[in-house]
């Protein structure tokens, strides 16, 4: 026997609330139901740490796992198998702790009557608007299957974008990691050799370059090193809060569009990429344009572009067109509005912009490819300039040792 806390509504459309006892979310529902009440919502109350996984609720539900999910709920489903079973096959298959808890707990909630789309939004760390209001739509429509298909390729598109950037990145990132690692390596160890030896040659003026770097040295060696650390930890700490700010968001989105050397051109056919994927996705699956369209701008992850969204919203909501504001937005090419323009004049909005999507997911994994070769050559000649400065200016003095000398 547990706890349940419940949301109902009586004969007259009156809320009530409370707690009640009993096996499972379906006992109570049916015992809420005996009493003539309509049932909104039913939880289950913890009572003990023993009843929370604690691995499950630390592990993270990835893309792969959303799409799989998504993949064979919706093959079971067209298959003619009912919602509960197949969320029960699907809670106990799933290798995703965190997913079948997850799974468990909207399987009890859809057992205690509560629509799958009012389940699923319970849990927004693991199902995102997008997922949600999909779900809804094809809850109404009739469609469910469908929309599910629809979603696991929306997620396997984004994840396919994601791994090819991440990927393309982790040689640059290397690289950078062992500049860094050589560096300091040589400034605390190799240089201090060559300093002492120095100094056994009395007052010799050694060179600019050589100074410097004996300078920096003793700066990382000595106590002004540990203030010169502790400030780059606090410059990177405020950075990171203030890009979680509402300003410091809309500075930094903005600033990623305009990264040189071809990676804010990246990050900009990845934000056209997405935007066209998820609003023809949305669009094709029967959610209402405006709902639509404000999903599209919340899950865009670019504040520019939910600026975009929310002029395309008022201007919907006038009559207008939804290529008009974008005309005025600094991120979507004249190719993409007027695609949309033709999509909204011929009523085939949905199709083109998933061939927009289509196109610009083309463009990014060749513009990441292309990125990724001149990234390669300019990191090495960059570790090589580091490695090459270091070792001249110890040397520099060896070359000149017989003027230090007579000096």
């Amino acid at each position: 026997m547990a706890t349940f806390t419940y949301k109902a509504l009586d004969g007259r459309g009156a809320t009530a609330s409370g707690q009640i006892d009993g096996d499972n979310k379906s006992a109570v529902a049916a015992n809420l139901r005996n009493k003539g009440l309509t049932v909104v919502d039913i939880n289950e109350v913890k009572t003990s740490l023993a009843q929370i996984d604690i691995f499950a609720s630390m592990q993270r539900v990835k893309a792969r796992d959303l799409t799989i999910f998504s993949r064979q709920f919706a093959t079971m489903i067209n298959s003619g198998l009912s919602m509960l079973r197949a969320l029960s096959v699907l809670e106990e298959q799933t290798e995703n702790k965190k997913l079948a808890t997850v799974l468990g707990q909207v399987r009890g909630d859809v057992e205690a009557g509560i629509a799958l789309s009012d389940a699923l939004e319970k849990h927004p760390k693991v199902f995102s608007p997008l997922y949600i209001n999909m779900v809804r739509a094809g809850e109404i429509g009739g469609i469910l299957d469908e929309v599910l298909n629809r979603l696991a390729t929306q997620l396997e598109k984004d994840d396919s974008i994601r791994r090819a950037v991440k990927s393309a990145m982790v040689y640059p990132i290397m690289i950078a990691s062992f500049a860094l690692i050589v560096m300091l390596g040589m400034v605390l160890f190799l240089i201090p050799v060559f300093a002492g030896m120095y100094k056994e040659l009395g007052n010799a003026k050694l060179p600019m370059l050589t100074r410097m770097m004996v300078g920096a040295s003793d700066t990382m060696k000595s106590w002004k090193g540990v203030i010169v650390f502790v400030v780059v930890i606090a410059l990177v700490v405020i950075i990171r809060k203030a890009k979680h700010t509402d300003k410091g968001t809309e500075i930094w989105d903005r600033f990623k569009l305009h990264v040189p050397m071809g990676i804010g051109e990246v990050i900009r056919k990845i934000a056209v990429a997405r935007f066209s994927r998820t609003l023809g996705t949305l669009v094709s699956s029967g959610v209402p344009i405006l709902q639509a369209i404000e999903i599209t701008g919340k899950s865009a992850g670019n504040v520019v572009i939910e600026h975009a969204m929310n002029a395309v919203q008022v201007s919907v909501k006038e009559g207008q067109t939804i290529s008009a504001p974008l005309k005025n937005s600094s991120v979507f090419p004249d190719m993409v509005v007027q695609m949309i323009s033709v999509g909204e004049e011929t009523g085939s909005l949905d199709s083109m912009l998933q061939k927009v999507a289509d196109f610009y997911e083309d463009e990014v994994n060749a513009a990441v490819k292309s990125l990724t070769s001149i990234l390669e050559p300019i990191m090495m000649l960059g570790v090589g300039t580091l490695v090459g400065l270091v070792v001249i200016s110890m040397y520099l003095p060896i070359f000149n040792m017989m003027n230090i000398v007579k000096q």
